[in-house]
């Protein structure tokens, strides 16, 4: 059980059992399903925790240059690569570190295929697919939104794919279910479907949030073995990241002062919703902080503010059994998967620290950040 007055304020935290158990299921439908399932960093890259993927899963995906060369340096394998669009500088990076390259279009394939096929290294290229359907509402994290600059429509492409594409590569969901992968595989299907007996491969990219309580796994390996069996030649890849890290850990933050402004109180704390957790504002959605409820009539109920000097770092409201001060630490809950690989340092607000609780109960700091960290990124 976490102690947590010895963790640090702020501070994330990961939770060695809770990873474990993620890991575990990932690796049961992997292995069930007959399909390969990797680490997608753009979600979670806390390298230092990646000793504990790889006894579970062994690869993971990139989304640019430092990824793939992370997923080589520290997954110790060689990483699936997609990216909207490489650059003639990075693109011998992308080739020395990865063991797929998907394209986004079809001008960046002919620009760089060239390059794979003079290369001496054996990389299976694809080309990234927008089946112009997802379920996703959010617009921003829509990538088949009228207009997507992800992937190429299905009217793009004749009859054949341009050769040297090996793999078709697809990405529509995001916090998603077994059932909206089978709707949109139904749409790939229809779409796309005229490729699916010639290539070796079908990426399947992220949103598969199979960890989630409620998540229909029998589902998702029904239709994957079923999918499997149409399609016997492909190697179908998942590539998850939000899964992976799935309520394992939480952001630590220390309450630093309470402000009331015409009956609304706010409490303000040692760390940032835009520089920090990010999603809340984006998405937009409201975190779980323990011990706290939504506004309850009658009960203290506060705002959380950040300390940024934006207007709009703050969300609420919460609840809570007694009223807060100065001093008192608040947990917010699953803060590991898209918060520590999309925070800022606005402001030269310090940055939390990074954290295991170990199995065995003992707290691991990874890394904590200092004023250097703030000065070297601004030149």
């Amino acid at each position: 059980m976490v102690d947590f007055d010895r963790v640090p304020s702020p501070c994330y935290v990961m939770e060695e059992k809770a990873l474990r158990e993620n890991l575990s299921l990932i690796k049961y439908v992997k292995e069930a399903a007959g399909v390969d399932i990797i680490l997608a960093f753009k979600a979670f890259a806390m390298w230092k925790a990646f000793p504990i993927i790889r006894e579970y899963i062994p690869c993971s995906t990139a989304s640019s240059r430092y990824e793939a060369q992370l997923a080589y340096e520290e997954m110790g394998s060689r990483a699936h690569t997609y990216s909207p669009a490489y650059t003639a500088e990075d693109f011998p990076f992308i080739m020395r570190y990865s063991s797929h390259i998907t394209f986004n279009s079809l001008t960046q394939f002919e620009r760089f295929y060239p390059l794979v096929e003079a290369g001496g290294k054996r990389i299976s290229c694809g080309l990234r697919i927008n089946p112009e359907y997802s379920d996703v509402g959010t617009e921003l994290y829509n990538p088949c939104a009228p207009g997507s600059r992800m992937g190429v429509i299905g009217e793009r492409l004749g009859d054949a794919l341009p050769e040297g594409i090996e793999g078709l590569h697809f990405h529509t969901l995001c916090e998603s279910t077994s059932y909206d992968l089978e709707k949109t595989l139904a749409e790939v299907e229809r779409r796309f479907g005229r490729f699916l007996p010639a290539i070796k491969w079908l990426n399947m990219g992220g949103g598969h949030l199979m960890t989630r309580k409620g998540y229909d796994v029998d589902h998702l390996i029904a239709l994957l073995r079923s999918f499997r069996s149409k399609y016997p030649n492909l190697e179908i890849i998942l590539e998850p990241g939000s899964a992976f890290v799935w309520q394992t850990g939480f952001l630590l933050a220390t309450v630093v002062d309470i402000v009331e402004n015409r009956g609304v109180q706010t409490a303000i704390i040692d760390a940032s919703f835009t520089c920090h957790m990010p999603d809340c504002l984006e998405m937009p959605y409201k975190p779980v902080i323990r011990g706290a409820t939504d506004a309850v009539e009658g009960k203290p109920t506060y705002r959380i503010g950040g300390n940024s000097c934006l207007s709009g770092d703050y969300m609420g409201d919460w609840s809570f059994d007694q009223p807060l001060k100065a001093g008192d630490r608040l947990i917010f809950e699953d803060m590991i998967h898209y918060t520590i690989v999309k925070t800022s340092m606005f402001n030269g607000i310090p940055h939390p620290s990074l954290a295991l609780w170990s199995d065995d109960d003992q707290l691991v700091i990874y890394k904590t950040f200092g004023y250097q960290d703030y000065k070297n990124r601004m030149s």
